[in-house]
């Protein structure tokens, strides 16, 4: 007997298919705090069906396991605590994770499309023999996913018949899951012998009042049209008249005007800000790749065919030698 589907059995089918996904979240964190993006994770996670648990491992990571385990859509969390996880090293994070999904049976693995997950998840997915995606922006069923391609200026519908989905999420396509109202069971998961073929030594960060950038309601960022390092005060003092992050582009990473921590773009930071305000930036691809998400763009160019304005809300043809000083003292007032 040959059974006919319709739409009703059909969308039956997808949630019963649902129910049996589960999911785990690699959480990034710095032992004292999660990263933003891992929210954004596990709303995508969510959107799979099923069970979502997320692994926290660190060297003394208890207190953001109690964090996520308060996070909504959260069902578990595995936590493991060992030196050889400080400082995230994915040559020791990559067994870890091998490990947890013998034991628990994923059907998908993610993280944020950060540097963290970028460098973590290829591993674990060459050692698992199945093919990576990247930079997803919508799930569409249990394996049916859409992603960026050519700098975030294409989408590629990817259909992924493999037995574990190993993706990294963009996290300005989904919403953060709220941090308060869930109610996640912890459970402690034995550490992986260390792999010793990597050691943490240090971090050095740049410290700054001023907001943390890929979580920033504004940002101000600066191209090429700078000229010079020294010129960014300009930005800086606007930024801080606005309570904004100071971002830049790759031609002025490259310039050596500002640190590549600095740099929005396809290579650097995903930003998606309540407003993103473009100096002396032409818009190349690259950039609007990491930045064309935000809410309201304002941009700043002395030339009027510069690309960056046909993404713009509001765009000024101007000096912006003149311009953003004009802007800065008009906040004063």
């Amino acid at each position: 007997m040959i059974r006919t589907f319709n739409k009703t059995n059909l969308r039956g089918l997808t949630s019963l298919l649902q129910r049996f996904q589960s999911t785990l979240v690699v959480a990034e964190h710095n032992d004292d705090k999660l990263t933003p993006i891992t929210l954004n994770a596990i709303t995508a996670a969510n959107k799979l069906g099923g069970d979502v648990s997320c692994l926290v491992a660190g060297a003394n990571c208890g207190k953001v396991a109690e964090e996520i385990s308060k996070v909504q859509g959260v069902k578990k969390v595995l936590v493991v605590q060992h030196d050889s996880y400080k400082g995230a090293l994915p040559e020791e994070l990559t067994p870890l994770i091998l490990a947890t999904h013998k034991q628990f049976n994923f059907t998908h693995i993610c993280a944020g499309a950060s540097a963290f997950g970028k460098n973590l998840l290829p591993r674990v997915a060459a050692k698992l023999d199945v093919a990576p995606i990247s930079d997803i922006i919508e799930i569409k069923s249990p394996d049916t996913f859409v992603r960026t391609i050519y700098a975030g200026n294409a989408l590629s519908t990817v259909k992924c018949n493999e037995p574990v989905k190993v993706f990294t999420v963009r996290g300005t396509s989904f919403e953060a899951a709220a941090t308060e109202g869930g109610s996640a069971t912890k459970e402690d998961v034995a550490a992986t012998s260390p792999m010793d073929v990597s050691e943490w030594v240090e971090q050095n960060l740049t410290k700054s009042d001023r907001p943390e950038l890929t979580s920033a309601k504004v940002v101000v960022s600066g191209g090429r049209g700078l000229k010079s390092g020294e010129n960014f005060k300009l930005l800086y003092d606007l930024a801080d008249k606005m309570n904004a992050a100071v971002g830049a582009s790759r031609a002025a990473v490259d310039a050596g005007y500002v640190p590549n921590d600095m740099q929005v773009g396809q290579t650097g930071k995903i930003v998606a800000p309540e407003l993103y305000i473009a100096v002396g930036i032409s818009g190349a691809i690259q950039h609007l790749a990491g930045m064309k998400d935000s809410k309201t763009i304002v941009a700043i160019n002395k030339d009027p065919e510069a690309p960056i304005f046909q993404v713009a809300d509001f765009g000024l043809v101007a000096d912006l030698f003149k311009a953003v000083p004009e802007m800065t003292e008009a906040l004063n007032k």
